[in-house]
């Protein structure tokens, strides 16, 4: 059933981190040519957004050590391919295959920088900068990812004025999105709309906020509502709930898309997305790594997957 809810957004876009995020912790390689599959397939089910790899260096992410295999393989298709530029050297092989929007990773810790990026915040935020001005310089466009914006596994959690200190920093460099992460998946309701005023009260807009949650303590559903609540339209998630982190140990699963959807549907709000082609790829891409989706809405529909329909 359809009961839409007060003030909430008419429409989200779900920035699809499956091909990218969900499968980099893999151990087993999967083929390019599934990969290749896998994105399609996203792009089919209706998904606008889809990042298709990272161009970070082999020895630290093996599994998307072909990306400059992948990415030609799905660049014609008719959506927006993110994908991850680690550096300068990561930002020009993505040019160099025609990539039009990129993203940098930076944290808002100085444990998980150092583990991550081997630098500290300031440093790794040096680093940024150059990439940030020549790719925008290129016409393409930025996003800025802030992991452990809400918690971290070693310096516990993370206060308000850090998250928006590197956010801002972001921003003034030129990114023309923020995904805020919730990398080992701590936080509450509560504290994401304290965190999304902190953010706008230091001139960082709503409109170029997405958030990232993982579902560690169950809370990523609830903590979407609440950023849909505060206005945010951009809402990062994985196809079957793929993901975690290879640097946070304490990261499980990103929220799956699946449940999103289910839940943006019965509140009536436009994704764009069709769930029934969403659950079939989940399915076959669970098939293709050798084991079930976590996603509770894949397991719900299972095989022979029904439209979520008003009644």
């Amino acid at each position: 059933m359809v009961v839409p809810a007060p003030d909430l957004p008419a429409r989200i876009r779900i920035h699809e981190v499956g091909a990218r995020d969900g499968l980099q912790n893999e151990k087993s390689t999967v083929p390019t040519a599934v990969k290749a599959e896998f994105v399609r397939r996203l792009a089919d089910a209706g998904l606008t957004t889809i990042e298709a790899t990272s161009f970070v260096h082999p020895k630290w992410v093996p599994q998307l050590a072909d990306a400059e295999e992948l990415f030609p393989l799905v660049s014609g298709l008719p959506v927006a391919l993110p994908v991850l530029v680690p550096n300068a050297r990561g930002l020009d092989r993505a040019l160099a295959l025609g990539a039009r929007r990129v993203a940098v990773f930076a944290s808002a810790t100085e444990s998980f920088a150092k583990a991550n990026l081997n630098r500290t915040v300031d440093e790794s935020l040096a680093v940024f900068e150059p990439v940030v001005r020549r790719a925008k310089d290129e016409g393409a466009h930025v996003r800025g990812y802030v992991s452990m914006c809400f918690g971290d596994p070693w310096e516990g959690s993370v206060p308000l004025h850090q998250v928006v200190r590197v956010c801002a920093a972001l921003r003034d460099m030129g990114c023309d999105e923020l995904s805020l992460g919730d990398t080992i998946g701590v936080a509450t309701p509560g504290h994401v709309l304290e965190l999304l005023s902190s953010l706008n009260e230091q001139a960082v807009p709503t409109n170029v906020i997405g958030v990232h949650f993982h579902d560690t303590y169950g809370q990523a559903l609830a903590n979407t509502l609440a950023a849909l609540q505060h206005g945010v339209t951009v809402v990062d998630a994985s196809a079957g709930g793929l993901g975690g982190c290879p640097f946070a140990k304490s990261a499980t699963g990103n929220l799956a898309t699946e449940d999103l959807v289910w839940m943006l549907q019965g509140l009536g709000i436009d994704t764009g997305v069709d769930l029934g082609r969403l659950v079939a790829t989940s399915v076959w891409m669970a098939d293709q790594l050798g084991r079930p989706s976590p996603s509770r809405t894949v397991r719900a529909l299972g095989r022979t997957p029904q439209p979520h329909k008003e009644q």
